[in-house]
């Protein structure tokens, strides 16, 4: 079985991604879900592949390397936990975190783009019925999330802003969007510019 070194009853936030490669974006996402939803940590979920892209990842060694570069957090962990459970869902590597550690407090972090893309995912219904979603809204995609299939059928089960602290004790179903001014650097944009050559311009580390 593989180990989780978490302390009992602490509240995690899982970033997942394949942090391809990792950014500002990521650090400020982070830091705010730290301090909007009262997690004890966050753990950067770096994945080995992204079933819905069909371009491979750089290899998982050099974004867990790029990542633990970017951000020295007390607070934060880079994490190869999908690699280690062999899980390639989303909703398969949660439903074996809560297995294997049903005292720690899970909440599922995203960002208000992959909100729209959410009913993609394999086993979308069972990330949201059995995890706590915290949606953290980026510029130009906050009306467009809300209106989403997902906020849709979802919309009873939302908490307000003003109660997003309380969201790693909520029974899910329960999901709460917060709006941040949040930076506009992506993964995507960074590749497009150039790959990891240009991924210092932007996150402030090195390749």
């Amino acid at each position: 079985m593989t180990p989780l070194p978490v302390g009992r009853g602490r509240a995690v936030g899982l970033l997942g991604g394949s942090f391809d490669p990792p950014h500002a974006g990521h650090v400020a996402i982070t830091l705010a879900a730290l301090r909007r939803f009262a997690l004890d940590e966050v753990w950067w979920v770096v994945s080995p592949g992204n079933p819905l892209k069909a371009r491979g990842p750089a290899p998982l060694a050099r974004r867990l390397a790029a990542a633990e570069a970017l951000i020295d957090h007390p607070r934060v962990r880079i994490s190869d936990i999908e690699a280690r459970l062999g899980t390639r869902y989303t909703a398969d590597t949660l439903a074996a975190l809560r297995a294997r550690r049903p005292d720690v407090r899970w909440v599922w972090l995203m960002g208000a783009d992959n909100l729209k893309q959410l009913p993609q995912w394999d086993g979308w219904r069972r990330i949201m019925d059995h995890t706590p979603v915290g949606v953290l809204a980026r510029p130009g995609e906050r009306i467009s999330a809300r209106l989403s299939l997902a906020a849709r059928v979802y919309a009873r089960a939302r908490l307000p802003a003003s109660a997003s602290r309380a969201l790693p004790f909520a029974d899910p179903p329960a999901w709460c969007f917060v709006n941040l001014p949040m930076s506009e650097a992506s993964s995507t944009a960074i590749r497009a510019g150039g790959g990891w050559r240009h991924a210092a311009d932007v996150t402030g580390s090195g390749d």
